[in-house]
């Protein structure tokens, strides 16, 4: 499991600790069983507790929250995501400026170039 993927699951088992499974895998875009492996990963880490409890339909569910290893390892990879999409939007912010030149160069009109202000 990547950090990015592990990142998405932290936030959202944070604020929605009751969500299942499936809802889950559908909110990651993952299958439900890639879901359930990612799950056990983190639980096996100590990083997330599952705990069950009584749903609305009679049936037992569970509860996914963060342990207090998970809450540190969470803010870890929240540090090491925002550092690399600050480094993604140089190099991006780079190429824009770049092909500014170019246009510029070129002497392309405003009107005939969509550009991103």
């Amino acid at each position: 499991m990547d950090n990015e993927l592990r990142h998405k699951i932290f936030s959202i088992l944070q604020n929605e600790p009751e969500i299942n499974q499936r809802e889950l895998s559908v909110r990651l875009g993952i299958s439900l069983g890639k879901t359930n492996y990612c799950l056990q990963a983190l639980i096996e880490k100590g990083w997330v507790k599952a705990r069950n409890f009584k749903n609305n339909r009679n049936k037992l569910a569970y509860s996914y929250l963060l342990t207090p290893s998970g809450v540190e390892e969470k803010a870890r990879l929240t540090v090491r995501f925002l550092r690399r999409k600050i480094d993604e939007y140089q190099e991006l912010k780079k190429v824009i400026e770049d092909l500014q030149a170019e246009v510029d160069l070129l002497g392309l009109q405003e009107e005939n170039v969509s550009l991103v202000e």
